[in-house]
């Protein structure tokens, strides 16, 4: 079966609800290919390597979370953006992309995805009254320590987390797919046991040790396979399309 490209397009907006986020790119449709859709592949970056594999995947869209044209970049097409951008029109295959809404929506967010994987129950937001944080925290069914937690983490993600850990067992924990490491103090303010997120900086090693919590930074790649594939088999679903992810490992 096919649709219209614009119907996909306004169907993932409006399940988004994108138009309402301020963000640091466009979400949506970045790059126009044929009108009509069959088959999407999904994936987190649109790398090369990934327009490669959806090329010879013969998708009539990419969908990603990390897209182009994001605000401070240079605006030229030259180099590694000519070359992905010619791949891209040259095959007809449009690119979807969708940041920040797909980080926080309720049920194919990057965060409750993740959550689900690591099997944590969601209790709200990281910071409860401030739009703008994508975290959130939650609950483990059994207080375990960190050591054993970053095991679960190791396992599903398939990649050895950093870990700094605290003094207490883990029961309550709060986190941001990606690079969120700068919510770590949000975090200490929420009275979590472990903050986990994609990334670390330097400082946030002494925001854990300091304020005696635990942390892991689990890989920005990893922390965010799991929304676009969601986002990827809804659409799929609701208009009987194939849909194939291809996750290009990325050891950041």
């Amino acid at each position: 079966m096919a649709i219209a490209l614009s119907t996909l397009v306004d169907e993932a907006e409006r399940y988004l609800n994108s138009a309402s986020i301020n963000d640091y790119c466009p979400n949506g449709l970045q790059i126009e290919g044929r009108p009509q859709v069959r088959k999407i592949v999904s994936g987190v970056t649109a790398s090369q390597a990934l327009i490669d594999a959806a090329i010879e995947a013969e998708a009539d869209v990419l969908l990603v979370h990390h897209g182009y044209f994001w605000k401070g970049e240079n605006p030229c097409v030259t180099g590694m953006k000519q070359r992905r951008l010619k791949a891209l029109l040259a095959n007809d295959i449009s690119l979807l992309a969708f940041h920040l809404p797909l980080d926080v929506h309720p049920e194919v967010g990057n965060n409750v995805q993740l959550a689900a994987q690591l099997g944590i129950t969601v209790e709200g937001p990281l910071e409860p009254g401030n739009p703008r944080t994508v975290g959130l925290v939650g609950s483990l069914a059994e207080a375990q320590t960190a050591e054993e937690f970053a095991q679960r983490v190791k396992q599903v993600l398939g990649r050895e987390p950093l870990l700094v850990a605290g003094p207490q067992m883990i029961r309550r924990v709060g986190w941001c797919t990606g690079g969120g490491q700068g919510y770590i103090d949000q975090a200490v303010a929420a009275g979590v046991d472990l903050y986990l997120t994609g990334e670390a900086s330097e400082q946030t090693f002494h925001s854990a040790r300091e304020n005696a919590i635990s942390f892991i930074a689990a890989g920005h790649h990893a922390t965010e396979r799991y929304g676009v594939q969601a986002l990827g088999d809804y659409l799929a679903r609701r208009f009987a399309l194939e849909h194939q992810f291809i996750d290009c490992p990325n050891p950041i």
